[in-house]
């Protein structure tokens, strides 16, 4: 099992960085993310405890589950389902007020699913991406809190 974390610091304020990170039809803004689709709203919120996402990206196909939501300030999923096979323990993002806007720590622990290789091919290839990945969303959205109003980054 492989822990990714990726942090980055938005200049916007804490509020609208959780709206638009929650929000994961966001994450096509990415090149790597293809689609995403809310499959099932949250009890208290649309992307709340309960809510069930579907993300296409180029690496792969993922249904998760929001199993923490305490706008604005963390939310976390887990992977129950996805193509390759992965093995998925947490996925959390935190959102911190600092200078300058809003920090955001993006961690997942998971590995392929695939026995005797799933650990090589996590460190090789999959950590690597998806931090990438990571990173690609954490940029759309500085992008799209920055844009002056009335433009948004765009959306596919």
């Amino acid at each position: 099992m492989e822990t990714m974390t990726v942090e980055r610091v938005i200049d916007a304020p804490i509020d609208d960085v959780f709206s638009w990170l929650t929000t994961t039809t966001n994450y096509t803004a990415s090149p790597l993310v293809l689609r995403c689709r809310l499959a099932r709203r949250g009890a208290e919120a649309p992307y709340g405890v309960g809510a069930v996402r579907h993300h296409l990206w180029l690496i792969g196909w993922f249904s998760e589950r929001i199993t923490h939501y305490d706008p604005p300030y963390a939310t976390e999923y887990v992977v129950d389902r996805s193509l390759p096979p992965s093995r998925h323990e947490l996925g959390r993002m935190t959102f911190t007020e600092v200078d300058g806007g809003t920090r955001v720590r993006w961690t997942t622990r998971a590995e392929v699913g695939i026995p005797l290789l799933g650990g090589l091919l996590t460190r090789r290839l999959a950590r690597p991406v998806i931090t990438r990945t990571f990173r690609n969303i954490l940029d759309a959205a500085a992008t799209a809190l920055s844009a002056p109003p009335g433009r948004t980054a765009p959306n596919r």
